[in-house]
């Protein structure tokens, strides 16, 4: 029977089918339903949005909508994490071999639209980059990680983002949740006007800039002096969907960050305590977040101080009994929750 069900609704909880709907929106507004009436929608029973009420097993209670919500947002952000686990295992992959080639000296010429090609050299990065501006007709995707964005940095590729806008051209940046402090890219988004929109997260994956859906650029060093230029379909394609699985998590920067839910702990403090849930050290979570490492260790110390741990071990378990590291009620009682090195 489950079966069948299963076949006649294939569907999950982010798009139930029209029955589904009325009987779960029936649900909540009622507080149960009966049972005889979910037995067209057995769907709603595979999915865990209705239950048998223990009270009396001939009625149904609802999930509520929060708690799907919540489990929808974690199936997303875990489907992020393992893409953006993915990327970073690309770009070191590139850099190995094209540090390999370079090592031989076997690299001939770059071919002009060959799939992937390695621009060596900040002179070669922003002629690539001005020929991609050039050919883009509708539409600039960018992910700028980091912190607070200097304004060097603004305006290095300000004639870019001028000429885009002067042909209509839309584009969409995601930054970290620092940048929304920095004035110089309030000024930035100002006079660009409704050409750009932008959100923000907690953190983001590497530099990311990716024209028309055709062309990407992404760093291939550490320094970005090195970068590749990516025109196969396939991994554009996938860091398109990158790009668009984090869009829906973020933020607009017009719209205020939401509370974390946690009397005393901030959204910033709840970015790093997932981190540091997740073994990261000091400078690797103030790089991921576009923060110093003193800021770091300030939040750090605050953390403690609130969840009242006297060390790094137990501010570990804090973070996991509290339900900081993302897994909130997980850990079961004879389980050890994981340390903070």
């Amino acid at each position: 029977m489950a079966g069948r069900g299963a076949e006649e609704h294939p569907h999950g909880a982010d798009r139930l089918c029209e029955a589904g709907d009325r009987v779960y929106s029936r649900a909540v507004r009622r507080g149960r339903v009966a049972r005889t009436d979910a037995e067209q929608v057995p769907c709603l029973l595979e999915l865990a949005l209705l239950h048998p009420d223990p009270d009396d097993m001939a009625w149904l209670v609802p999930t509520s909508p929060q708690e799907v919500m919540t489990r929808l947002l974690r199936g997303v952000y875990d489907e992020v994490s393992a893409s953006q686990r993915r990327v970073g295992s690309a770009v070191a992959a590139f850099e190995w071999y094209a540090g390999l080639g370079r090592r031989l000296n076997a690299l001939a010429a770059p071919v002009e639209g060959s799939a992937i090609r390695v621009l060596d050299g900040l002179s070669r990065i922003q002629a690539a980059m001005d020929e991609a501006t050039e050919a883009c007709t509708s539409e600039v995707l960018t992910v700028q990680p980091g912190g607070i964005r200097r304004e060097a940095e603004l305006t290095e590729g300000l004639h870019r983002a001028l000429a885009l806008r002067g042909r209509g051209v839309r584009m969409r940046d995601l930054y970290t949740h620092v940048a929304r402090h920095g004035q110089g890219l309030l000024n930035y988004l100002e006079l660009m006007g409704d050409t750009v929109e932008a959100r923000t997260l907690d953190e983001v994956i590497d530099r990311l800039i990716l024209f028309d859906r055709t062309v990407a650029f992404i760093p291939a060093n550490a320094d970005r002096t090195m970068a590749l230029e990516l025109r196969h379909p396939a991994l554009v394609e996938y860091l398109v969907t990158v790009f668009e699985r984090l869009w829906r998590l973020a933020i607009p920067l017009t719209a205020p960050l939401p509370d974390t839910g946690i009397e005393g702990i901030s959204h910033r403090e709840q970015s790093i305590a997932a981190l540091l849930a997740e073994g990261h050290q000091d400078a690797v979570i103030a790089e991921r977040l576009g923060i110093s490492v003193r800021t770091c260790r300030a939040h750090i110390a605050r953390l403690s101080e609130t969840l009242g741990a006297a060390s790094r071990t137990q501010l570990g378990v804090r973070i996991a009994q509290v339900g900081l590291d993302g897994h909130r009620a997980l850990t079961a009682p004879d389980q050890e929750p994981p340390t903070v090195r």
